[in-house]
């Protein structure tokens, strides 16, 4: 079971949103519900994007602190070209770009002049809030056109067109991670950097590359974001890059590079958002959400740390064992003993 779990860690995470959900529905009967799926996905969709582009540098071995001033600076940009009159496709497009640029910046500012990513993007995130701030000067952006709150209501089968846009992101990112060589070198690139150039593969690019996918869907946060709420403040998506983060180990990214998927960083969204959910429902301050989600993110850690020791454990005992049996030898090997009265 602890070998699955390992294995599958997108199933740990499954299960303990599971069992979230099944003890939380014994003290608040209906609570487990459709309509409360519903809401706790769209509550989600920022944070699964985020989280996905998180995930990417993370795969290379990097970190990105810098996502949530990337995702303000890129909702900011949007409001600004809306409110100037520009076209919501035109506008759309111009977010994207922003955001594409900001990565673009960290993974060159990393790669080209050799600075750790958590230095690197702690300083970009600086540079970009105050982008921002000189941009809106300080102000929030509200009267913005209803074509883009639109895309924030029910649309097709019921579903709002920002949670196809997040979900095809989702799938886009998954499958040029799972079936692409390029995305495969992601792997390769967290695993073992100097392995990975010794197969043929750049790490530098790849990272440059991680770091222009984390932009991109900052900026797809930031549009979301946008249309769900129908304004942008100043400070929008401070603070949103570290629960991202915490989202995507939780969901089985490792730290060290090289391992976890998609869903699992976007399940690991989900399980953030639910338990912000419970504590709401349960009428908790809110200023206890912070500390709940750290407190969940140590005891996940802790957990996964066990897991991992017992699966090392158990495959260096396995491989023991198949050495013993590889050099102990059979009875076929075992001299033959002759009858005492034909010795000497």
């Amino acid at each position: 079971m602890i070998r699955l779990l390992n294995d599958h860690r997108e199933l740990s995470i499954l299960l303990l949103t599971a069992l979230l959900f099944g003890l939380f529905s014994l003290t608040q009967p209906g609570f487990a519900g459709v309509d409360t799926f519903n809401l706790i996905f769209k509550n989600a969709l920022v944070l699964m994007v985020v989280a996905v582009g998180a995930a990417t540098v993370i795969l290379t071995r990097g970190i990105d602190v810098s996502l949530g001033s990337i995702l303000g600076l890129s909702a900011m940009s949007l409001g600004l070209l809306l409110q100037h009159g520009v076209n919501l496709a035109l506008a759309l497009l111009a977010t994207l770009a922003v955001g594409g640029l900001a990565g673009l910046i960290n993974g060159l500012i990393v790669t080209l002049l050799q600075v750790p990513p958590i230095v690197a993007t702690l300083g970009t995130l600086g540079v970009y809030r105050g982008l921002t701030l000189m941009l809106s000067q300080g102000k929030w952006i509200e009267n913005l056109p209803d074509s883009l709150k639109h895309l924030a209501q029910p649309g097709i089968l019921g579903i709002p067109a920002v949670a196809w846009l997040a979900i095809l992101v989702l799938v886009l990112i998954a499958a040029f991670l799972r079936f692409t060589a390029l995305g495969r070198s992601f792997y390769a690139t967290g695993d073992n950097p100097l392995g990975a150039e010794l197969l043929g593969i750049r790490p530098r690019r790849v990272q440059v590359g991680a770091f222009t996918i984390a932009g991109l869907c900052a900026a797809v946060g930031g549009i979301i974001f946008a249309a769900q709420i129908g304004f942008i403040p100043s400070q929008a998506g401070t603070g949103i890059e570290l629960r991202a983060i915490a989202a995507s180990v939780i969901g089985g990214i490792s730290l060290l590079g090289g391992v976890g998927t998609v869903l699992g960083a976007a399940l690991g969204s989900f399980f953030l958002i639910s338990v912000d959910s419970f504590l709401v429902f349960l009428k908790v301050p809110a200023y206890w959400n912070d500390m709940v989600a750290g407190l969940i993110l140590l005891v996940v850690l802790v957990i996964d740390a066990r897991i991992r020791e017992r699966v090392s454990q158990a495959l260096r005992l396995q491989r023991y064992r198949n050495v013993q049996e590889t050099e102990s030898p059979g009875k076929e090997d075992l001299p033959e003993s002759r009858p005492q009265g034909e010795q000497g």
